[in-house]
C-alpha cells in the first residue's frame, strides 16, 4: 500500500468550544506565508517519501484556502513527489466557508473527496460547541457539493453532548442518511482540559455524557446505520459501502507509511514516528533556516509496534490477522492468549473469522481494551 500526505492548514475563523488541536484564530493574514513554507518543507522529504495515493488537508480549517490556493498546493505536491493517477484528495470543510461556485473549482483541480464538519443539525447545539456555521448552511454545503460532481462526500457529526439524548441524535442520523452523503464520521464529545468546554466542566457546568450512556449512544449509532445500508468499518467512521472507506485513515490504522506536513503533523515510516512543532511561529522559523521543522522522534521496539498493531486492528471491523501478525511480530495470540480469546468471544465482542479475529459491535465499543491482550 502506498504512503498518505497530510497537509496540516492551522488556521481558524473562531476556536471551537471543544478543540484541542492546533489552530490559530484570526492568523489568516499569515496563509500566503504559510504555503509557502509548506512548498519548502516538501523537499526536505524527497527521498524518503516518493509517492502517495492520498493527500488529505485536515485542519484547523482548510477551507479558509481559497479554491486557487488549494490548487498551488496540489501542484506544489506533484511537482515534489509522484501522485497516484487515482488518487483520494480529500479536504476537510467548514459548511459556513465556501460557496457552489468554490466547490466547482475544486472539483475541477482535482479534489475529489469532501469532508464536512456538520457536527449538528441543531442551531442550540451548534452554538453550544461554538461553531460558526447554521444547521441550514451545513444543509446548503451538502446540497452544493453534490451538484458540482462529489459523489464521494463524507460529514462529521458529533454524540454525547449535555442535553442530548439517543432520541434525539437518532433524529439527527435519520435526517444525515437523508442526504446524499457516502460515509458518515461520529464522534462522540471529549472535553479536553485546555478548551472552553474543559474549562466550563472545571466549574461544574454540565457533565458530559458516562460511560454507560457513551455506549447506548455507540451502540444505537452503528445499529442505526447498518440498517440504512452504511457499513461500520472503523469505531467512528461509516461508509456506502467499500468504495467510499476513508483509504487516507485506513492508512493510520494498518501501520501503512504517511507523511504530514504543517505545524503539529505527525509521520510514520517503518518503526519511526516524527512530529512537527506545534507553533506556527516556531515553524515558519525552522523552514526560513532551512532545518526541517521536527520537534521530536521515535524508534518504536519490536514490542511497542506489535502493540500499535493489535491496538489499531481491534478498532476495524476488518480485524487482525493471526497469521500474518504471528509471522511479523514472533507471537501466536491464539496460542498464549486461548483463555483470554474464548472468554471475549463467550461475551460477544470478539469473533473469529477467516483468520481475522475482529471485534463485534459490542467489541467496537470497548475496542481500546481489547488491544491489552
Amino acid at each position: 500500500m502506498a504512503a498518505g500526505l497530510y497537509i496540516h492548514v492551522p488556521f481558524c475563523r473562531s476556536k471551537c468550544a471543544y478543540c484541542s488541536f492546533y489552530s490559530l484564530p484570526e492568523a489568516e493574514r499569515e496563509i500566503p506565508r504559510f504555503l509557502e513554507a509548506l512548498r519548502r518543507e516538501m523537499a526536505f522529504h524527497r527521498r524518503t517519501f516518493r509517492s502517495f495515493d492520498t493527500v488529505y488537508f485536515g485542519g484547523g480549517t482548510p477551507s479558509l484556502l481559497t479554491p486557487e490556493q488549494v490548487g498551488r498546493t496540489i501542484e506544489d505536491v506533484r511537482h515534489s513527489f509522484r501522485i497516484a493517477p487515482d488518487a483520494e484528495i480529500t479536504i476537510e470543510m467548514n459548511p459556513a466557508d465556501w460557496t457552489a461556485a468554490d466547490l466547482r473549482k475544486l472539483h475541477e483541480i482535482g479534489v475529489n473527496r469532501l469532508n464536512i464538519g456538520v457536527q449538528s443539525l441543531d442551531d442550540g447545539i451548534l452554538a453550544f460547541l461554538g461553531r460558526r456555521h447554521t444547521a441550514e448552511q451545513a444543509l446548503r454545503a451538502v446540497r452544493d457539493a453534490e451538484q458540482v460532481g462529489f459523489g464521494n462526500l463524507g460529514i462529521d457529526l458529533m454524540y454525547g453532548i449535555p442535553g442530548q439524548d439517543p432520541a434525539t441524535w437518532l433524529e439527527t442520523l435519520a435526517a444525515a442518511v437523508a442526504l446524499p452523503v457516502a460515509h458518515l464520521s461520529c464522534y462522540e464529545l471529549t472535553v479536553e482540559p485546555d478548551t472552553t468546554l474543559g474549562r466550563r466542566y472545571a466549574k461544574k457546568l454540565p457533565e458530559p455524557a458516562g460511560e454507560s450512556r457513551s455506549a447506548d449512544f455507540f451502540l444505537a449509532t452503528s445499529r442505526f446505520l447498518a440498517e440504512a445500508g452504511y457499513l461500520h468499518y472503523e469505531v467512528s467512521n461509516f461508509a456506502r459501502g467499500t468504495l467510499h472507506v476513508s483509504r487516507h485513515n485506513s492508512k493510520y490504522w494498518r501501520h501503512v507509511p504517511y507523511l504530514g506536513l504543517g505545524p503539529s503533523a505527525h509521520s510514520f515510516r517503518e518503526t519511526r514516528r516524527w512530529w512537527n512543532v506545534r507553533s506556527l511561529t516556531d515553524y515558519l522559523a525552522a523552514v526560513d533556516s532551512a532545518r526541517p521543522p521536527v520537534s521530536a522522534a521515535e524508534t518504536l521496539s519490536r514490542e511497542q509496534m506489535a502493540l500499535e498493531a493489535r491496538f489499531l486492528a481491534l478498532r476495524t471491523a476488518r480485524g487482525l490477522h493471526m497469521e500474518s501478525y504471528r509471522r511479523k511480530y514472533g507471537t501466536d495470540l491464539k496460542g498464549e492468549n486461548g483463555p483470554l480469546l474464548r472468554k471475549l468471544a463467550e461475551e460477544g465482542l470478539v469473533e473469529m473469522s477467516r483468520g481475522f479475529l475482529r471485534p463485534t459491535r459490542a467489541g467496537l465499543a470497548v475496542a481500546d481494551r481489547l488491544a491489552l491482550l
